[in-house]
């Protein structure tokens, strides 16, 4: 089983730029968006904020959900799009057991791929500033 120290030598390996911000806890800096990693029992949990709902013009919602539903069905290799708390997120979710660094860059790399080809789309549903 994979330890904080592996997932720390991966992220030194990617030549990531991420701090700890808590136990088995680290903050990928990549450009616009922050992904989250963190060790969950015997799961990494990797996951970003993309957008908040409400932010979304209540008459094209429908619109919004239908796109991210086909986004998260035909784009997204590793992880999906969820909920949490009115925050549109992307997650991914690893198994510690047999995790190497290539299956962990893969979704590193697709979760940061995601946000910045989705994000442009789905703002376009967003003509309200968070509050």
């Amino acid at each position: 089983m994979k330890t904080a120290e592996d997932i720390e030598s991966y992220l030194i390996r990617m030549d990531s730029n991420y701090e700890v911000v808590g136990e088995n806890i680290w903050l990928i800096k990549d450009g616009g968006a922050d992904l989250v990693v963190s060790i969950g029992g015997p799961v990494l949990v990797l996951r970003v904020k993309l957008l908040e709902l409400d932010r979304i013009d209540d008459d094209r919602k429908e619109e919004f959900f239908k796109t991210l539903l086909e986004l998260n069905s035909s784009e997204m290799l590793h992880g999906a799009y969820g909920l949490e708390e009115g925050v549109v997120v992307a997650t991914d979710a690893l198994e510690l057991e047999n995790l190497d660094f290539n299956e962990f860059q893969a979704s590193v790399d697709d979760l940061t791929l995601a946000v910045s080809k989705h994000y442009p789309v789905l703002n376009k549903f967003a003509n309200k500033q968070a509050a």
